[in-house]
């Protein structure tokens, strides 16, 4: 069922050639049982003698390169490369496609050669192409891809550079990523001023670059300035609660180092305007610390009738249970387990393109690839119950 289903675009090409050749009259010289016998090879799980049956057509049929095109690109989603390469391989070796075709042959084979791992075959390929202006976009896109992989971050710079000269294609955020990345080589390295470069010219190019701003506030921490830091913090949590997260633990370091332990003010100015649930957590631990248990479960009591917020259902109940009676804390014990369970499998964040779901925070989607586009996700809000009317009684 597989295959059947992974060979319509096959089997419409061949319906498309038939019909073409009928139309002009041209004779099929049996050319239509040979490609049908090489899609029974397939559908018997034998691809190896569907592929000498594919490449013999295509030595009598150049209307077919199409059709090995998208069979090559079928192996590669199957996971079966080196079938693919070797139908992309028989497709480049012959001297009768145009620019055009080998320009296609060529970009997946260096798909091939990436998925395979064999990144130096494939970068040749595609520095190739964009040599030759064939698939130069698409070339350029698996170069960035490659040295994404290898963390060749002044690469990445200039190809991104090369794509956004040619389309019109926005890459500012992942230039400003790699600008970041690099900034964090630096740090590692020792090199403060050559990382202050970079972060600058990552805001530079990217404004919005939210990931530049904390490191430069982890930077200013570093170098005994934790009121700068503090500041550079409160403008990350001006951009809304799905960073807040990421930057809360910093910013109370820097509370701490000032001096400020609870900073209750701070806090609380900080959740009226950003409401998340990190926040809220510490927020109920500085309100129980300085006003008692009552206060803090009167505050997650009104936190919780506006948001399905399972943290804050599990502190509700550790803030309950030294209060009931034994029997009563054993009910909401066996609760409190099942709701930690329950967070525990739900996720701290996801990706806004792809859906992706993660634990911790990751500067580029693991799946799609994109920067930028993990934040935290936000508990739902709770709809106002609806208004019931009253039934009339004839």
């Amino acid at each position: 069922m597989e295959w059947l289903f992974l060979l319509l675009p096959l089997a419409a090409a061949s319906g498309w050639l038939i019909g073409r050749r009928d139309a002009r009259g041209a004779p099929g010289g049996g050319r239509e049982p040979i490609f049908f016998r090489g899609l029974n090879y397939l559908l018997n799980e034998q691809p190896d003698k569907a592929i000498d049956v594919f490449l013999k057509l295509a030595e009598v049929d150049r209307e077919t390169i199409e059709t090995h095109l998208a069979l090559g690109a079928l192996f590669r989603r199957r996971g079966e490369v080196d079938r693919a390469i070797r139908i992309h391989q028989n497709l480049v070796a012959r001297q009768s496609l145009d620019e055009g075709a080998r320009g296609l042959a060529l970009y997946e084979l260096g798909r091939d050669y990436l998925l395979a791992g064999l990144f130096d075959r494939a970068e040749s390929l595609f520095k190739e192409l964009v040599e030759r202006s064939l698939q130069q976009r698409r070339a350029l896109r698996g170069l960035i891809e490659i040295y994404q992989a290898e963390k060749e971050w002044r690469k990445c710079i200039e190809t991104a550079q090369a794509l956004q000269r040619i389309s019109d294609e926005s890459v500012a955020t992942e230039i400003a990523q790699y600008h970041c990345e690099l900034a964090e080589q630096c740090l590692r390295d020792g090199q403060r001023e050559r990382a202050r470069a970079h972060l600058l010219d990552a805001q530079a190019i990217d404004p919005d670059c939210i990931r530049a701003t904390m490191v430069q506030a982890r930077m200013e921490m570093a170098a005994a300035d934790p009121e700068s830091a503090a500041l550079l913090y409160r403008r990350i949590a001006q951009r809304g609660p799905r960073y807040l997260p990421a930057m809360l633990p910093g910013l109370l370091e820097c509370w701490r180092a000032l001096g400020r332990d609870s900073a209750m003010a701070e806090l609380e100015a900080l959740f009226e305007q950003h409401p998340s649930p990190p926040l809220m957590l510490r927020l109920c631990d500085a309100i129980e610390a300085e006003r008692g248990v009552a206060a803090a479960r009167g505050f997650l009591k009104d936190y919780l009738s506006q948001r399905a917020d399972l943290s804050g259902a599990e502190r509700l109940l550790a803030l309950r249970i030294p209060a009931q009676q034994h029997a009563a804390s054993v009910e909401d014990r066996v609760l409190r387990e099942v709701i930690a369970h329950q967070l525990a499998l739900n996720p701290a964040y996801q990706c806004d393109h792809c859906g992706f779901e993660a634990r911790e925070l990751h500067w580029q989607c693991p799946s799609c690839k994109r920067w930028g586009t993990i934040k935290a996700v936000e508990p739902e809000p709770i709809a106002a119950p609806p208004v019931l009317r009253q039934r009339k009684i004839a």
